[in-house]
């Protein structure tokens, strides 16, 4: 997986492009601990995201959590088999998402 981070004044864009399971989610943890720090908004671009696990969606709800004590966070762009998981675990009441 790739992560790409754009940071835009209060304003951080994660792009994920490949899979979020266990063998990448603690790379994207890392980097959600290390960057949040003045962080107001946090969009996770997933539109080259092919999959998510049950360890992505959990880096995800900690992103959230910590994002509802400082700002919001949004989620954009996710396709059809990520929604469809997001739907299934009841994610999507719980994250902000966005289409294109």
């Amino acid at each position: 997986m790739t992560i790409t981070k754009t940071q835009e004044g209060n304003k951080l864009t994660i792009t994920l492009d490949g899979r979020l399971d266990t063998t990448t989610s603690p790379e994207l943890e890392t980097e959600v601990r290390e960057n949040l720090g003045d962080v107001k908004e946090l969009v996770f671009d997933l539109e080259k995201l092919e999959y998510i696990s049950s360890a992505g969606l959990r880096v995800l709800l900690l992103a959230q959590k910590t994002m509802n004590k400082q700002g919001e966070m949004k989620v954009k762009k996710a396709n059809e088999s990520v929604m469809e998981i997001f739907d299934l675990t009841g994610f999507s009441d719980i994250l902000t998402i966005e289409g294109a």
